[in-house]
């Protein structure tokens, strides 16, 4: 199986509160941002990693050049690199989408945190799901502008909402993928959209089958008080 990391963003928000490193270099419990999620999808048997990161933090691309020649903590590490700086996340998703559309793939952003136990689980379930997407879920909300995910009693999932009080789940923005999603995310950049809530909708609009899987808890890393309180939570 393949995985895909979007790690383009600057961490802005991080940086003003005085966060010195660019958000995929960040440390939670000792381990950068990065280096986590290649660790959990080595061990999730993973034949390739897709990452972008943009061209204005030198230093984060230099880590994963790095990664690629020496490996981690011991392991070679089967990672593909693309540098570019691009103006949203679905834009850092479609330039990495043309080494994706022969197989399944898992893909998430840099800061997404989440228990590996459940991580486990999840990726098992995604095997099951041939031909159909899988989209991690959770109840817990600690988003500021979250993306309600309704769904049936199959855990189908038959809406994306900006606002929702009848929804028990919001997206928690790990995406197990079909390949005919890489067509979806082009059509999405060709009416201009940029936000993944919107490939998000496309899918179901593309006639696709939409389930959800339900983590305990995901965190983003935005803020530095997010740091704490995610170390304290795995």
């Amino acid at each position: 199986m393949k995985y895909a990391i979007i790690a383009a963003g600057e961490g802005s928000r991080l940086a003003a509160e005085g966060i010195e490193s660019p958000k995929p270099l960040v440390r939670v419990g000792g381990e950068c941002l990065v280096d986590r999620l290649i660790r959990i999808f080595m061990q999730h048997d993973a034949e390739e990693i897709v990452c972008i990161c943009n061209d204005r933090t030198p230093c984060v691309a230099s880590h994963l050049t790095d990664l690629q020649r020496n490996g981690l903590y011991g392991h070679s590490v089967p990672l593909r690199l693309v540098v570019k700086s691009t103006p949203s996340s679905m834009h850092s998703f479609y330039e990495i989408s043309p080494y994706l559309q022969d197989s399944p793939f898992v893909l998430t952003t840099v800061d997404t945190m989440f228990r590996e136990s459940e991580f486990t689980q999840y990726i098992a379930a995604f095997r099951q799901c041939a031909g159909e997407a899988l989209m991690g879920v959770t109840s817990y909300v600690d988003d500021e502008r979250p993306l309600y995910v309704e769904t049936d009693e199959r855990m189908n999932v038959t809406a994306f909402l900006d606002r929702a009080d009848h929804c028990r789940y919001i997206s928690a923005g790990i995406y197990g993928l079909p390949p005919s999603a890489v067509q979806t995310v082009a059509n999405c950049v060709a009416r201009s959209e940029q936000r993944m809530r919107n490939f998000q909708r496309a899918l179901l609009t593309d006639g696709l089958t939409v389930r959800a899987w339900a983590f305990s808890k995901v965190f983003d890393i935005d803020h530095a008080s997010d740091i704490q309180k995610v170390e304290a939570f795995l």
